[in-house]
């Protein structure tokens, strides 16, 4: 007679996680599923492009191709959806996957609209489901190590933040750019989350804020192909300023366009009574932390002090496996990601509205990641 299971087995069993959508950023998700994080099976992938399921299942040695994305809700072994697709098929992807009953970790971001994020938390919480996502860079050693390092005192009660993403666009190398140019697209919805997130899992939610915004250029020459030549219509704000006000009394400021040129993209510091952090760029999980505090009148660099500083894409989605199998809070959880995307889609009410948005959504910030014995393995 079999012996009947552990109530730890049971409790610590490997979710199986089906993948809608296999497109470019699908290949670092599954090399990472496949071969770092524990407590996770690929039970199969999507796309509406056959071959490059196909070519995932060959290169992965998965076990199944779905035909379509309904097969893949349809699958009883399947217990989370991990949603790869276009930030303007996220809603559409992850409403059915909650219809049918199953958890959803999305790329950033939630949606493209504050009714779409609205929608599907509320969904979920009627079903007794979870909705996570992306992104999950704030859980790498880099921005760990800076969060060590503000609770620690390293810089005094911080006092304001400053976030930048400063690029000249997409048309030179994006081989199809059109999308960043649209509603949905922009500077902000499309590269905002990094640097929102990690300002939020540093310093807490946001009450409120106000911006101003514009298009520099009502059209962009593609030169990068397939359709080097082609004349893109801009359609939504490509040169954004924000403030924030939070909850905990920093005031920070985020700046995002794709409209000029700079010699670097990225700047995000925290400003606090006792020095300064500048820390590294949010779209990665490691890169240089530096302080520069009055004792010495110097910039210094400090120590990553946590894992995951390489790409490790997943790490979020290995992060909810683990909390829904032992009951804690997923880091990369629905408030945290609902609440990002009232920020960055606050920016466009208000730049519109000329006035200060109070904001309707909250969140915890995140419990600090612990470091594991073994690598790929998640508390």
């Amino acid at each position: 007679m079999q012996s009947r299971p552990s109530q730890k087995e049971v409790v610590m069993k490997a979710l199986r996680v089906a993948v809608i959508g296999v497109g470019s950023i699908s290949g670092i998700y599954l090399d990472n599923l496949t071969q770092v994080f524990q407590g996770l099976e690929i039970a199969g992938v999507c796309d509406l492009i056959p071959e490059r399921a196909l070519s995932a299942q060959e290169k992965y040695g998965l076990a199944r191709v779905y035909d379509n994305m309904f097969e893949a809700f349809e699958d009883p072994t399947v217990d989370i959806i991990l949603n790869l697709t276009r930030p303007y098929q996220h809603f559409e992807v992850s409403r059915l996957a909650l219809e049918h009953g199953k958890h959803v970790y999305t790329e950033k971001p939630l949606g493209i609209t504050m009714e779409e994020g609205n929608a599907l938390v509320e969904l979920a919480r009627k079903r007794g489901l979870v909705i996570a996502g992306a992104p999950d860079t704030f859980l790498g050693a880099g921005l760990q190590s800076c969060r060590k390092y503000i609770d620690a005192g390293m810089i005094g009660q911080p006092l304001g933040a400053a976030a930048f993403m400063i690029c000249r666009g997409h048309e030179t190398w994006h081989p199809d750019p059109d999308f960043y140019y649209q509603p949905g697209g922009g500077p902000m919805l499309d590269m905002g989350p990094y640097y929102i997130t990690a300002l939020v899992s540093l310093l807490g939610p946001v009450s409120r804020l106000v911006s101003a915004s514009k298009r520099s250029f009502d059209s962009r020459l593609i030169t990068s192909q397939p359709h080097a030549g082609t004349d893109i219509q801009v359609n939504t704000d490509t040169y954004i300023a924000g403030t924030m006000q939070f909850q905990s009394g920093v005031i920070g400021t985020i700046f995002t366009t794709f409209d000029v040129y700079y010699p670097r993209q990225d700047r995000l510091e925290i400003y606090g009574g006792e020095g300064t952090l500048v820390l590294p760029d949010p779209n990665y999980f490691g890169g240089p932390i530096q302080v520069f505090r009055p004792e010495s009148g110097k910039v210094e660099e400090l120590p990553l002090l946590f894992d995951y500083q390489d790409n490790s894409r997943g790490l979020g989605l290995a992060d909810m496996a683990a909390a829904l199998n032992t009951g804690r809070q997923i880091r990369a959880g629905m408030e945290q990601v609902h609440h990002v995307l009232e920020i960055l889609t606050g920016f466009e009410e208000s730049a519109r509205t000329g006035a200060w948005l109070d904001l309707a959504t909250s969140c915890a910030r995140p419990e600090p990641m612990k470091k594991a014995e073994l690598r790929g393995q998640l508390d």
